[in-house]
This record gives C-alpha cells, structure tokens and sequence, in this order.
C-alpha cells in the first residue's frame, strides 16, 4: 500500500517538469520580441558530441543536453507555487 505522500511527491515533479517545458516554449516564442527577449537568455549544458559505443554488433549512442531559461526557471517557481496552493 502506497502512502499519500508519494502520489503528492510525483504531482510536484510532473508540476515542476510542465513548468520548465512551457517556460522553456514560451521563452523560445519570445526570443524575437524585443521587450521579452530577455526570457530565452539561459545556458546550455551537457555532452557537445555523442558518445557512440561500438559492440560490434550493436552500436549504442549515448548524449544529453540541457537548456535552463529565465522563462523555464520562472516556469517552474510558477510550478511551485500552483502546488502549493492545490
């Protein structure tokens, strides 16, 4: 039997995760506009190349990178803040 706390635990990290993917598709949507293009400013992080290993017969790819934006930052306090008052 599963406690309340891990159902709570699970609608705060899929809050959060809606949070930073709409934050992070508004910034995109702003990025052009003047006044609100200070929303796409963030920093990208994570693997520049693949790492590619070769078995022979199975070839696994391997990368992973990470974009933080004001707007998904701003997306996931809102995130938060939803949660808290749910």
């Amino acid at each position: 039997m599963r406690g309340a706390g891990s159902k709570n635990s699970w609608a705060l990290f899929l809050l959060i995760l809606a949070g930073i993917v709409l934050g992070g598709f508004i910034g995109m949507l702003a990025q052009d506009t003047g006044a609100l293009s200070w929303l796409n400013y963030g920093q990208t992080f994570g693997l520049d190349e693949p790492v590619v290993l070769d078995l022979g017969i199975l070839v696994l790819t391997f990368g992973l990178s990470v974009r933080i934006t004001i707007a998904s930052i701003i997306g996931m306090v809102l995130a938060i803040i939803i949660y808290r008052f749910l």
